[in-house]
């Protein structure tokens, strides 16, 4: 059409331009309402919370891990020690999407932000949201998913297609690729993975599974399946695709930002959890990638100190028959294969899904579920932490006595890492005299009731993530009845992160990852690397009289579940009456034959929380002196 020969537009009048600016105006408001209100008032209904990254519709979809039973699981003698799937199968990543605490803080995110469940449930269940069975179908079109109720299976199926409980299976991660076309400013993180969906693997009619070994140059018989060797899946950077999680990128820029302690727009999409950025910014990290992204391949294929995520959480096996598949000569693998235990810190929750899923009628997980619990609290009793304790000269009773407390970081991450809503470390410190009665306390933990004293010595090392009251200009952690907040979805700001740096931690000036309300000094003047301990004096006052002599008893605590958090949890399900799970998804589903049914998700985990020990802290270290 030759748009010379139309009519020229006529010329707004001014009541056309006052109705144009009040539109204007009134967009803007509710845009301005949807990203910063604290309150579920704030819909987004409609919202792409996962536009970036490999979409649902894959050419071949990801196989389910009971694919890789036959073959890579263990049968006989010791073979479960070692075996992929034996280990993986008992892992937090095989039941991520069997997780009683992830699907009570799903309602409550749902809750705060209609729909953002879809960018939680991409990572706890691939299959299920790859597949199209969450909020967009394998076609793109619109699906009303995001409580996981269009999900296939139930918790206790096993691994086999159709199960959409099934965790992080083989095929997501081995058929990850490195990021390469993400939009500028979206990190490669919170799921924002490639899946490789190609028809061809080196000549294969199917996608490639890649893995850290080329064949058969590594002296390694090659699977009888598809593969090829990427350097990337022995980087820590691989981890952080989802071990770094931002509040979700959607199409319109980040669902929430962070507030500086000023008051100040970042501009940066709030950073929920950065384990991966703190390993990058510790000794520990591969220096060739900053902020994400890499910079060029590492010489020889490794990462420049030698520390890797996996190095620490997939140990190689040194069992005398190990072998990856069952293909293999027993032996020919010894040394040469990383465990898939992926051991972290959360064995309560394991033991949970143990009780409840993992019996000879459901999974037949026990053995393989309690192996990975006995190595988690190896992991974290053998290798997280160091604690030295000292006493001062001690004048006698009358006087007080000081100890000195200093708690060093062993790992890679920051300590406590992960996710952050109710995962707390703390100190406990008593004396007794002579005669064995406690005179003093600090940090004490009642575990009949659940409830942690804060008492104003007590050390408590953690991460509060809150929402930034423009009124006050302050951080706020708490409601108006001075119960603790937890809402994942809505927090803008940090209130506390005195969480230990881990070693030659750069990270000291970065508004994401840096302490607050806490000071890290320097390992020296300038050196711009904080010191990955810290040191804690506690003053101990001794009547007179005490019997001498006194004991100083020092233990470092760790926990998964607060009861502020479980508490917070239910509470959210009963005042904004979110329903049963049966009558949230009715009729999109029929009953499940296990989990919560009647129940809402949140009150079948405080039930969970009350009838399982509370979360009951581990030990991680325990020290005891005494005076002369």
């Amino acid at each position: 059409m030759d748009s010379s020969n139309s009519p020229a537009p006529a010329a707004p009048d001014k009541v056309s331009v006052v109705k144009h600016v009040l539109v204007s105006l009134l967009l803007a408001i509710s845009v301005w309402a949807a990203t910063w209100l604290p309150s579920s008032a704030a819909t987004t209904t409609g919202t792409d919370f996962t536009p970036h990254g490999t979409q649902p519709g894959l050419q071949s979809v990801l196989q389910s891990s009971g694919d890789c039973y036959g073959c890579h699981a263990g049968f006989f003698g010791t073979q479960k020690r070692f075996m992929p799937h034996s280990t993986w199968s008992g892992s937090m990543m095989a039941h991520a999407g069997r997780d009683p605490l992830f699907w009570a803080a799903l309602d409550v995110a749902n809750q705060d932000v209609p729909g953002v469940g879809d960018y939680c449930l991409r990572c706890h269940s691939p299959e299920g949201w790859f597949g199209g069975r969450v909020a967009k179908s394998s076609t793109g079109a619109a699906l009303n998913g995001a409580n996981g109720c269009l999900l296939t299976g139930d918790h206790d199926d096993n691994d086999y297609a159709g199960n959409d409980y099934a965790g992080v299976g083989c095929h997501l991660c081995h058929r990850q690729q490195e990021a390469a076309a993400l939009p500028v400013g979206v990190r490669p993180d919170s799921g924002n993975l490639f899946i490789d969906d190609s028809s061809d693997c080196n000549g294969d009619a199917e996608p490639c599974r890649i893995g850290p070994y080329r064949y058969p140059e590594a002296g390694i018989s090659p699977p009888p399946h598809a593969n090829a060797y990427a350097a990337f899946v022995k980087r820590g950077q691989f981890c952080g695709s989802c071990h770094d999680v931002s509040s979700p990128v959607t199409s319109s820029g980040p669902a929430r930002t962070l507030i500086d302690a000023f008051g100040n727009d970042t501009g940066i999409a709030f950073p929920i959890e950065r384990t991966a950025s703190e390993w990058t910014y510790s000794d520990f990290g591969d220096t060739l990638f900053v902020d994400g992204f890499a910079d060029a391949e590492p010489a020889g294929d490794v990462a420049r100190f030698g520390e890797t995520c996996q190095s620490c959480h997939m140990p190689q096996s040194v069992e005398p028959e190990t072998m990856a598949c069952h293909q293999n000569d027993e032996g020919s693998r010894v040394g040469n294969l990383g465990r898939h235990d992926l051991v972290g810190a959360n064995a309560w929750v394991l033991g949970l899904i143990r009780n409840l899923y993992a019996g000879i009628s459901g999974l037949a997980r026990e053995s393989e579920i309690d192996q990975t619990i006995q190595r988690t609290l190896a992991l974290l009793t053998d290798k997280s932490a160091q604690l030295d304790v000292a006493l001062d000269a001690f004048a006698g009773p009358g006087s007080d006595l000081t100890a000195h407390v200093r708690v060093t970081n062993q790992t890679g991450h920051k300590l406590p890492t992960g996710y952050s809503e109710g995962r707390r470390m703390w100190l406990n410190v008593q004396a007794r005299d002579g005669n064995g009665a406690l005179i003093f306390e600090s940090g004490a933990y009642d575990a009949s009731t659940g409830v942690l004293v804060e008492d104003a010595q007590a050390r408590v090392y953690e991460v509060q993530q809150g929402i930034w009251n423009a009124g006050t200009n302050h951080c706020d952690i708490r409601d108006g009845s001075a119960r603790k907040m937890f809402h994942f979805v809505l927090n803008n700001c940090i209130a506390k992160d005195n969480r230990i740096p881990p070693r030659g931690f750069r990270g000291g000036n970065n508004p994401e990852l840096q302490p607050v309300a806490h000071v890290y000094p320097e390992t020296s003047l300038g050196s711009g690397r904080l010191v990955n301990f810290d040191d804690v004096t506690l003053i101990i006052p001794i009547a007179p009289g005490t019997v001498t002599p006194i004991s100083v008893d020092v233990r470092l605590h760790h926990q998964v579940a607060s009861r502020d958090y479980i508490e917070f949890l239910n509470n959210e399900a009963i005042e904004h009456a979110i329903p049963s799970e049966n009558l949230m998804c009715q009729p999109a589903r029929p009953p499940l034959a296990t989990g919560p049914r009647t129940q809402t998700r949140a009150q079948f985990m405080f039930d969970l929380w009350v009838n399982n020990g509370r979360s009951p802290p581990v030990v991680m270290e325990h020290r005891t002196l005494t005076t002369p």
